[in-house]
């Protein structure tokens, strides 16, 4: 049975040749939601590649699971997979895939566990440094602000997400670049970035050998603040956004000749400030759609030996 081999090697070319196809791409930083959207179907369609493989592996190993995945195929679809064929590296493939898919949810177990205790940590620091008095009910408010030396603003998830932003921040956010910070912040928390950011960061850390999940990981933290810029600069204006992130950057030295932790920083402002057109709607539709095809392979590849068995 060639089925489960074609699947792993199928999955290899996307992984080798997705991210190399973005990479040369021209668009991705013009249209970055649609870029996520493209990442997310060439690691998804990855996956599937692997999850197919593992079980017709396992269906062709052992009876009891080729009973459950065949249960309701007739005769003619299960001799078409030719499962009775198989060596002994059908069980081996199946153990080891299953293997690799129960690490990758318990890294992504431990990368939400690590998350939320960064988010109670951040929570019981928030308490300290702005305490409540006596008789004093928590706030409900969405902005907090705190007594600080440096210009800083931070959205802090939970039930009821919160925009923090300190005294010194206050002082230099001029005019409407309060609200272009308090837009992009919005932003990741209506896209939901941080699951995109947990998903990323688990596979990139399960599997660190695997070229195609560092640069996803590598590809969300950059993608997902350009898409916050966009919906900044939409509402705000690009001028005010990018003026918003030099002022509560400028003091970090991120626009000096050497490397910082906020490097790209000064990659958005210039983007911010160049305005680069944005693709047709029309160009953008049929990207949306090739990507959405992607994870469609996998599935049409191993239903192959059934159509041909059923047509």
């Amino acid at each position: 049975m060639m089925v489960p081999v074609a699947l792993l090697l199928l999955g290899a070319l996307a992984a080798v040749a997705g991210p190399r196809l973005l990479a040369r791409a021209d668009w991705t930083d013009r249209e970055p939601v649609v870029a996520l959207w493209v990442w997310q179907c060439v690691v998804a369609a990855v996956l599937l590649c692997c999850a197919l493989s593992m079980t017709l592996s396992a269906a062709a190993a052992w009876q009891a699971v080729r009973g459950h995945v065949f249960a309701t195929a007739p005769s003619g679809v299960v001799d078409a997979y030719a499962l009775g064929t198989t060596g002994p590296w059908a069980a081996v493939t199946a153990v080891a895939l299953a293997c690799a898919g129960l690490w990758s949810g318990a890294m992504l177990v431990r990368e939400i566990a690590r998350a939320r205790a960064r988010r109670h940590r951040q929570q019981a620091e928030l308490l300290l440094r702005s305490p409540l008095l006596p008789g004093e009910e928590p706030a409900g408010g969405r902005l907090v602000v705190l007594e600080g030396e440096r210009p800083d603003a931070w959205w802090l998830p939970g039930a009821a997400p919160r925009l923090v932003v300190t005294t010194a921040a206050l002082r230099r956010l001029k005019g409407r670049q309060l609200d272009a910070v308090l837009a992009h912040e919005q932003g990741h928390a209506q896209a939901r970035h941080d699951w995109l950011l947990h998903c990323s960061a688990a596979l990139a850390g399960g599997f660190p050998q695997i070229p195609v999940f560092a640069a996803f990981r590598d590809e969300m933290h950059r993608l997902v603040e350009l898409a916050a810029d966009d919906v900044a600069s939409r509402r705000h204006g690009r001028l005010t956004t990018a003026l918003a992130l030099v002022e509560l950057n400028e003091d970090r030295g991120v626009f000096g000749p050497g490397p910082t932790p906020h490097a790209h920083v000064p990659q958005r402002v210039d983007r911010l400030l160049t305005a680069p057109d944005h693709l047709p709607a029309l160009h953008r539709l049929r990207l949306t759609a090739t990507a959405a095809l992607v994870p469609v392979v996998p599935v049409l590849v191993a239903l192959v030996p059934s159509l041909r068995a059923l047509g």
